[in-house]
């Protein structure tokens, strides 16, 4: 399948931006009703892709967001899930326990999705493009180049620039590597919002999201952090059929492992997140 770019033109009032929503439907829930209490229009609402991972309720999840109206761009999970590939595509290094945990919530996933999600999932773009308080931003997923690829933080800055160069963009919004970040440099933003489906490794149970606001047309960006049903969440998760190690993460706010992580996001484990 193509790439495919939706472009949504010119965008105004607040937007939500998130990602990851991995199958948590308590966190999609919770997410919805901050959408509303804020006055944020659904299709002012982004997704950086991947609706469907690791947690115990996948086809509920596509179902509720459906029914909200929030736009998404496709993660790897949903081009693997698409495309009916054996392998969730995160790019985890072969034999690695992340590795090894997707196969057993990737086929769960499998099992669990209708064939209207499946249709579904098969209409989001790789990308989308939009104008917000004077600025060009793209969505990515991993990056404009590879939507499995894990950019952080400390990621070198020449690697960002050049999805700025390649997109035209001023700011980038980007999801894949499940931290909360922003990182400006040459007037131009590289903004991670974070995923809603497990934590930060932060040492919280709570998620990440962030608020666009074009007041006075001016960029402006908020992170904010997002408290759930993790409890249900995880209680669901421990059905002998999904790794328990990922069900306990979701109240730790601990990864099992830091093994996709560079070393100075590795060193952050359960220090909390400054933003």
């Amino acid at each position: 399948m193509g790439q495919i770019i939706e472009n949504i033109g010119n965008i105004s009032g607040k937007m939500l931006l998130f990602g990851g929503v991995y199958s948590n439907l308590q966190a999609l829930e919770a997410l919805k009703q901050i959408a509303e209490k804020e006055n944020i229009l659904p299709e002012n609402c982004i997704s950086t892709g991947d609706l469907v991972g690791y947690c115990a309720q996948p086809e509920e999840t596509v179902e509720l967001f459906k029914l909200w109206g929030a736009k998404s761009i496709v993660g790897n999970v949903e081009i693997q899930l698409r495309e009916n590939a054996e392998d969730c595509g995160c790019d985890f290094r072969e034999g690695s326990r992340c590795d090894d945990f997707s196969q057993q919530w990737y086929p769960y996933a499998q099992s669990k999705l209708s064939e209207n999600s499946l249709d579904f999932l098969k209409t989001l773009p790789n990308h989308i493009n939009f104008n917000y308080a004077n600025k060009s931003v793209t969505v990515v997923h991993g990056s404009y180049f590879n939507v499995s690829e894990f950019i952080f933080k400390s990621t070198d800055w020449y690697n960002k620039k050049t999805n700025f160069e390649a997109t035209k963009s001023d700011v980038i919004i980007a999801g894949h590597c499940g931290l909360p970040f922003h990182h400006q440099e040459e007037n131009k933003i590289w903004l991670n919002p974070g995923v809603i489906g497990m934590p930060a490794n932060d040492g919280s149970p709570n998620v990440w999201y962030v608020i666009l606001n074009d007041w006075q047309e001016s960029f402006k960006f908020t992170h904010h952090t997002l408290a759930y049903n993790y409890k249900l969440t995880s209680r669901l998760m421990r059905n002998g059929l999904l790794p328990k190690e990922y069900a306990r993460t979701i109240v730790t706010g601990i990864w099992d492992n830091t093994e996709i992580l560079p070393a100075f996001e590795s060193g952050l484990q359960g220090f909390g997140i400054q933003l």
